[in-house]
């Protein structure tokens, strides 16, 4: 069974998105901050992140950074799922190494399923 870690603040959100993940098969950890995601990482390894981008105590920038730069986590595909549509930042976030972009308000859940099917199915 694929595991998804799911860093996302917004509780109701994060609930919605674990409950339709899990009735599609994965396995499903979260975190709420961006340090509870790398904690998270470490421990649970996961198969695909899905990240937000503005998280407390640490950024999804900074979060996506720190997983590039770890030989270990390196290769972890990352989607991010953000309010953030500007230009200038999905093209940060997608220099930094993330594996998709989608906007939060652009995608149903469902969409965002699919997505992750699709990054999965190109590891």
């Amino acid at each position: 069974m694929q595991k998804i870690l799911v860093v996302e603040d917004e509780i109701n959100l994060r609930r919605s998105i674990e409950e339709i993940l899990s009735k599609e098969g994965y396995a499903v950890v979260s975190a709420s901050d961006g340090e509870e995601a790398l904690s998270v990482v470490e421990r649970e390894r996961p198969d695909l992140i899905l990240l937000d981008l503005v998280l407390p105590k640490k950024d999804g920038f900074s979060v996506l950074k720190a997983l590039r730069e770890n030989e270990a986590t390196v290769k972890i595909p990352v989607v991010v799922l953000s309010n953030l549509g500007e230009m200038e930042d999905v093209g940060r976030v997608l220099e930094l190494g993330a594996n998709r972009y989608l906007v939060k308000t652009d995608y149903k859940l469902s969409e965002v399923v699919e997505k992750v099917r699709e990054t999965l199915g190109k590891k």
